[in-house]
Parts: C-alpha cells; structure tokens; sequence
C-alpha cells in the first residue's frame, strides 16, 4: 500500500507541473527544427560525390530533393528560430550602410580582371573556339556519363572537328554562291585597269588551294561517315549531337550569319524590321540556356565542382556579360527609341487607307508620331537616322510625358 501511494503521489506532481509558456514551447519546437534541418542537409555537404546520396544513383538524389527540401523550407518557415529572426530583421540595415564601400573596393579588385575578359571577348575566333571547347568538355561529362573518359574526351574533340570541316564546306559553297568576279586578274586598284600579273598568280593559287581543300575535305567526310569506316571511341547519342550541332551552329560565324536572312524570310511583324538586332540576342539566349542547364545537370548528378565553376565562367558569366554590354544593349536602344511612338489602332490605320506615306505600302502594324502622322516601324526608324522631323510636316518631334 506505502509503494501504491508513492507512485500515486508522483503522478500528482507530474500533473501539477507548470506548462511551458507558448513562446518557449515554439522556440524550442523552432531548435529542434534547425537540427532537424541540418541533420537532413548533411547527405549534400560531403567533399566531392556525396557517399550517402550519389551512391545510390541519381534517381535517389533528386527524390530524396524532392522529398526533403520542401519539408525543411516549410518546417523552417512556419518555426524560424528567434537569432535568425533577429539576423533578418537586422540585415536590410547592415546591407544598405556598408554596401555603397563594399561594392567599390569590389569594382577596383575586379577592375583588371574586368580589362582581361573584355580583351578575351574582343579577340572573338579565340574566344569563340575556347568557349566551344569548354561546352564540349560540359557536354561530355553530363552527357556521355555511361562513357569511359578516354571515350568522352575522343567524342568532344572528333564532334568539334566534324562541325568545324562541314562549317568550312559551308562557307566555300557559300562565297562561290555569292561571288561576282570570277576574272583571273586583279587590278592595282579599284579605278584603274592596270592589270598585276603577280597578284594575278597569287589570286589563282588561293583559289586552287581552296578548292583542292574543299575536295579533301569533302572525300575525308565520305570516307568516314559515307562508307562507313567509322572512328574508334566515337560513339556520341542523338542528344549529345543535337545539343552541340545546335551549340555549334549558334557560335560560328557562318551559321550565324546565315540566321539573320532565316529570320528575315520569317516576317515576324512584332519584331518591328528589328530583325538584325534581334538575331544575336536569340542566340546568345539559346546558348546560354543550354548551357545553364548542363551546368545545373553537372552539379546535380556528377559533382566535379571546379570543373563546373570554370564551365559556369566561360559559357554563362561571360556570354551573359558579352551580350548585356554588346547586343542587347544595341536593341534596348532602338526599343525606346521606337517606344516613345505609340501603336496604331486598326481604326487609324483604315482611315489613312493602310498605305505608309514613306514606302506607300500597305500597313497592318503602325507606329503614330506626335503630329498624329503614321508609318511602319522601319520606315520610321530610318527617318529618325537622318533627322528628328516628321517627314511629312517637317515638324520636330515633341513629346509629352
């Protein structure tokens, strides 16, 4: 009887202890969580391939993501831990004082290194044929992973050397198709009819040169693909081939100038005749999507981290840099120039009987001016090269904002 009211007693007590305040209970429910969290992250902390996740294929990887980062970024968001909430509350603060400094120590560091990539960009063969051989090398690794490397390494240089023989096909066939002068003598200059007898020789010599070229060229091509004799380790799938003849096709100076007409003969009316300044940005965002996604694919599933920095580096900062400060800029710019006028509703235009005052062709997009005159974009592009007047009423251009 003495041991059943001992127990009973103690159970009393345990009932009668005080409860947790409800701010201490969600704080100590919110450091739980952290461990939690961070007890669940470590699987991605490992150096190199994460032993308890890569191990067991990439399948595992990505469900185990899936799985487990929603839980934690909920988890953590309903019970922030109390220090962090003080972090984040104190940090807009932190940031807007010592930013403004941090940022111009930053910009002189970085100021050599910024000169060193803009020469690398304005030297555009080498920087083109780097740029191509780094996302070769990306493409071997995410691409070609059931592979042995000697066979991935052999796989990018063969496919880069194949694009670069049929890219030099392309371009011979190309300056026969739109040569004009097909004389054998040159004159000594470009209003005399004197004729060079040695510049004469030396103009036939580079034209046999590059026709014995084409021809060699052509039969290596036959010979590898045509009568089947094949290459040993080459063995690259249908999307590694897609994914870098597209790539290819993008970065070569060939194929990039044979787009623009392509784009041409489209006739997209959004684009406005803005075509020339759009082709470039299409492409340089083609090839830096492509290669964001290698980049994400590498880190996800094969590791190689520094490898995967450099790839980052030179196939995505610089691109985005290049364009952001080259071609984009250039359309941004005819954009707002364009953007002040603006368009036409379908009532204006079959009022003035769909017809542009400055080709006298008919109108189904038109841009309004000031003076309420109406012309097709490119129309009013090229009128505003030569002078900020209407070229109907001679009036300048005012606009109200």
């Amino acid at each position: 009887m003495g041991m059943i009211t001992r127990v009973r007693g103690r159970l009393r007590s345990v009932h009668t202890l005080p409860k947790l305040d409800e701010k201490m209970r969600n704080e100590k429910i919110a450091e739980t969580v952290c461990l939690l969290s961070v007890l669940f992250l470590l699987p991605y902390c490992s150096r190199g391939h994460a032993p308890l996740l890569l191990s067991l294929g990439s399948w595992f990887v990505t469900t185990y993501s899936f799985l487990v980062l929603p839980i934690l970024i909920s988890a953590n968001y309903k019970y922030p831990v109390r220090w962090l909430r003080h972090i984040i509350s104190k940090l807009p603060g932190v940031v807007r004082k010592y930013s403004k400094p941090t940022w111009k120590v930053i910009r002189k560091l970085y100021a050599p290194v910024g000169k060193c990539e803009n020469s690398f960009m304005k030297m555009k063969n080498i920087s083109n044929l780097v740029t191509q051989l780094v996302f070769f090398m990306l493409c071997d690794r995410a691409l070609l992973c059931n592979q042995h490397r000697t066979e991935k390494k052999v796989t990018g240089l063969y496919s880069l050397m194949f694009y670069n023989v049929i890219a030099y096909c392309v371009s011979y066939i190309k300056e026969l198709i739109e040569k004009e002068d097909w004389s054998i003598t040159v004159n000594m200059t470009q209003h005399s009819n004197i004729k060079h007898l040695t510049m004469s020789a030396t103009k036939i010599v580079l034209e046999w040169t590059k026709a014995v070229t084409f021809i060699i060229t052509v039969t290596f091509m036959l010979l590898v693909f045509g009568l089947e004799q094949g290459l040993e380790h080459y063995r690259p799938t249908m999307l590694y081939t897609f994914i870098t003849w597209t790539y290819f096709m993008c970065t070569e100076k060939v194929f990039v100038d044979l787009f623009l007409p392509a784009l041409l003969l489209l006739k997209i009316k959004s684009l406005e005749a803005l075509e020339q300044f759009y082709a470039p940005v299409f492409l340089r965002y083609y090839t830096i999507t492509l290669a964001s996604l290698l980049v994400i694919c590498q880190v996800l599933f094969h590791g190689q981290l520094y490898f995967t920095l450099f790839a980052f580096y030179v196939t995505i900062y610089l691109k985005v840099k290049e364009t952001r400060y080259g071609c984009l800029t250039m359309l941004k710019r005819e954009q707002s120039m364009l953007g002040q006028f603006r368009y036409a509703t379908q009532e204006e235009i079959d009022n003035c009987d769909d017809v542009c005052a400055v080709c006298l062709c008919q109108m189904d997009r038109a841009r309004v001016t000031p003076c309420q005159h109406m012309f097709h974009a490119c129309c009013l592009r090229e009128c505003l090269n030569n002078s900020n007047n209407c070229p109907i009423c001679k009036r300048e251009y005012v606009f109200v904002h």
